[in-house]
């Protein structure tokens, strides 16, 4: 194998978490595959795989030098499609990331249209409530919920989501609804950890208007919060976009929407080199379209 095909090979085991695998991916013996990740680590002076007969995984050092490898083999890739005509239809791997329910709900549906649309195309989607290392993990797009941070990377806005207050209206029926946020200390109230890890919740546009509150019960999964608010255990703060189904077939009802704090914006994340890529100027597309149209 040449350098690059070597470097491919140390992505693909990176990604696949074997040797056999990446040896198959790439239609080579296993021995080949071996030598190849042997001569680079004897190259660096650096070893950049810990196996065990379970199990492959990158060092410290291996992850650096693979993201960076995975960053030259994409932009030898654009250079190439570029040339040859081919970057105008999106086509190889795409990898996006976002929140576990806002990717299931309103991201898979951008992936579906995409891939109805480019045979070529491939998306690995990855969700998850932390933040993925783009570069280190390999990810191409990340949609984010929230404020961004000082970053080299390019952000598009495509929309923003509210923090708001639900009940049901059984509760509502049994319990009234609060009239203003001290209410909220006569109230059973249900916290989900992914809103705040504090009983201190904060109301209003500068978020200076405060209540303590010794929620009922606790979870760490918006589902489930949005099932107890559903059986009528109490008040649960979550995003918008979780329960607009609920509120649109008035399942449940918005509590003191004028104490909201300010929206959280809703961005599309990408490395702005990539930014005519075909991959990711398809996706970005397909994605402002439709979150910019979206009612949450």
């Amino acid at each position: 194998m040449d350098r690059l095909d070597a470097l491919a090979a140390l992505v693909t085991i990176a990604d696949r978490g074997s040797f056999a695998a990446a040896a198959r991916e790439h239609r080579v013996s296993p021995q080949a595959i071996t030598r190849a990740v042997g001569g680079l680590e004897a190259r660096l002076g650096v070893r950049l795989f810990q196996r065990t007969t379970r199990s492959v995984r990158a060092t410290q050092e291996g992850a650096v030098y693979i993201a960076r490898c995975r960053r030259l083999l994409t932009e030898l890739q654009d250079a190439e499609r570029d040339m040859t005509g081919a970057r105008q239809e999106p086509r190889g791997a795409l990898v996006v990331t976002a929140p576990v329910v806002f990717g299931r709900m309103h991201v898979l549906p951008v992936v579906a249209a995409l891939l109805r649309r480019h045979a070529g195309l491939a998306v690995r989607l990855v969700l998850a409530d932390r933040m993925l290392q783009m570069v280190e993990e390999g990810v191409d797009i990340a949609v984010r919920l929230g404020e961004l941070g000082d970053s080299s990377l390019k952000a598009v806005r495509v929309g923003e989501v509210r923090r708001v207050l639900v009940a049901s209206r059984d509760y509502l029926h049994q319990h009234g609804a609060p009239v203003t946020v001290a209410d909220l200390r006569h109230h059973a109230v249900i916290a989900f950890t992914g809103i705040s890890t504090s009983d201190d919740w904060r109301f209003g546009k500068s978020g200076r208007a405060s209540v303590t509150l010794q929620p009922r019960l606790v979870v760490n999964d918006a589902a489930a919060a949005i099932s107890a608010v559903e059986a009528g255990l109490g008040i649960a703060r979550v995003l918008s976009y979780q329960v607009a189904e609920q509120v649109a077939k008035r399942r449940m009802t918005i509590l003191l929407p004028d104490f909201e704090p300010n929206p959280m914006p809703v961005s599309l994340l990408f490395e702005a080199q990539r930014s005519m890529a075909a991959n990711v100027r398809a996706f970005v597309d397909e994605a402002s379209e439709r979150l910019r149209a979206a009612r949450w």
